[in-house]
């Protein structure tokens, strides 16, 4: 594409050299750059683009896009200086792709919790309609049945938006996303045209990102603020942030709830492990999802599929047919007669719904375990409100290594040591080694007993010290109960 059809969006400060060269592709990373790219320089969390601009055009890139001064330039390359580069990159993507956001009606799911679920079921409801379908999440991206391994919640702008042009070329009517408050807060989001948006629910998270609750907030906020008014607006009526998500968008809103005055309103009939009896605008469904946490999900399901044009009784067959995802609740039983769940749970608040679940259908006839870790290089505030959660709901508690990345797991779990009294120390134990945590707490467990396993869910590795080790929670359970 030519260069300037790719600027005809952007507000440019200055450009020097030749507006009408060819264009084979946009990157952000000088070690992706092939002839001709454009080289966007950012000035990232980590890394300030615009100290790889020369290698960028080491590499053939043909046109640089730059915020900040540059002494020397090259002949052979156009240069174009705005205001924020990473405002306008979203922009510069959506153009070079061909708006694929007008040829895919898509959907974005942010909040703190319930964002993977959410859009991954939607995106398998839709394909059981008959659809072709796009899915951006945490765990894998697809492009109707094609899987695309992911990195991020959201990925940076280029990407999401040449995996959005395959959607719209391989014929995909919808696409539902994940959206973060970082890719919020960093434009990743920018130049995209959503149909709807929805909002899960917020308790902390991210804080050493965004620094106060407030801000954090404020990014999800903005998300339903620029909605245009061809969107939906759906959001938790529970929450009590959930309104406040709807103040200022133009779009249509709407509400689900399981204790509210809501449009979409559900109910738990009844609650087992292997699944729950709903009431959903007055008519019930099974449905092969535990806790009220999942009934939020599913009422944000619904909610959505009805703003999107589809029958309730189409919805509520759908629903009883879906399965949960990979790592969210994820239960499997020992030969010894007690029960393991993996979750991703990694945030107070997620542990406690996921507790307060497990205590109401275990209803006190056997005892809870848990396995919990913290993250390393994330916000630290959060580590002992983690092990408060776990042990006020739990029979024993073992602390242990999630992903320390750069940090020594040691100090990570004598922070989450710091929220809880001598007392409730009785109920700890400290293992660093993950595996041999969820070994002990195997050894633990009696028959009728619940293991929570919490923090890494999907995930099948461990990252120390910018490695990535192969590590399965789930497959480390099923290897200890195969040789029971």
């Amino acid at each position: 594409m030519k260069l300037s059809d790719i600027i005809k969006n952007i507000k440019i400060d200055h450009l020097s050299g030749n507006a009408e060269t060819e264009v084979t592709g946009i990157q952000l990373d000088s070690r992706l750059i092939e002839c001709n790219n454009m080289f966007v320089a950012i000035k990232g969390t980590q890394t300030d683009g615009h100290t790889y601009i020369e290698k960028a055009i080491e590499k053939g890139a043909s046109v640089v896009v730059y915020e900040t001064n540059i002494e020397e330039t090259n002949p052979q390359v156009t240069y174009i200086k705005v205001a924020n580069t990473e405002t306008i990159v979203g922009k510069l993507a959506t153009t070079f792709y061909d708006n694929p956001t007008e040829k895919v009606d898509l959907i974005g799911v942010t909040g703190t919790n319930g964002k993977t679920t959410v859009a991954t079921l939607l995106y398998k409801m839709f394909r059981h309609f008959g659809y072709k379908v796009g899915l951006l999440s945490t765990v894998c991206n697809y492009i109707d049945d094609e899987a695309i391994p992911t990195n991020h919640t959201t990925p940076d702008p280029i990407t999401l938006n040449r995996l959005l042009s395959q959607m719209a070329n391989a014929g995909c009517k919808y696409a539902f996303m994940e959206v973060s408050s970082h890719s919020i807060v960093q434009k990743r989001i920018g130049g995209l045209k959503f149909a709807g948006g929805i909002f899960t629910n917020i308790t902390r998270d991210h804080l050493d990102y965004h620094k106060t609750f407030k801000n954090y907030i404020k990014a999800k906020k903005t998300f339903f603020d620029d909605l245009p008014k061809t969107a939906f607006a759906l959001t938790n009526a529970d929450d009590k942030n959930g309104l406040v998500m709807l103040q200022n968008t133009k779009a249509k809103t709407a509400t689900y709830a399981l204790h509210s005055m809501s449009d979409f309103k559900g109910t738990i009939i009844e609650d087992e492990f292997y699944g729950m009896l709903m009431r959903i605008n007055g008519r019930e469904v099974n449905v092969q999802f535990i806790g009220e946490f999942n009934a939020y999900n599913l009422m944000a399901v619904y909610g959505t599929a009805c703003l999107l044009g589809k029958q309730p009784e189409d919805i509520l067959v759908a629903l009883s047919l879906l399965l949960p995802v990979k790592g969210r609740f994820d239960a499997i039983r020992s030969t010894r007669g007690y029960t393991a769940i993996v979750d991703y749970a990694h945030t107070p608040d997620a542990l406690a719904n996921v507790l307060d679940t497990i205590q109401k259908i275990l209803k006190e006839r056997g005892k809870i375990i848990t396995v919990v870790g913290a993250g390393g290089n994330r916000d630290k505030g959060k580590r002992p409100l983690m092990t408060q959660e776990s042990v006020q709901r739990s029979d024993k508690v073992i602390i242990t290594s999630d992903n320390p990345r750069f940090e020594k797991p040691q100090d990570i779990i004598d922070d989450m040591l710091a929220g809880i009294d001598k007392k409730d120390m009785q109920k700890v134990i400290t293992i660093v080694d993950r595996k041999e945590a969820i070994r002990t707490a195997c050894m633990f467990a009696q028959k009728g007993d619940v293991i929570l396993v919490a923090g890494k869910g999907h995930e099948n590795y461990q990252e120390i010290e910018g490695i990535k080790h192969h590590f399965d929670d789930k497959e480390i359970l099923q290897d200890i109960f195969e040789n029971e």
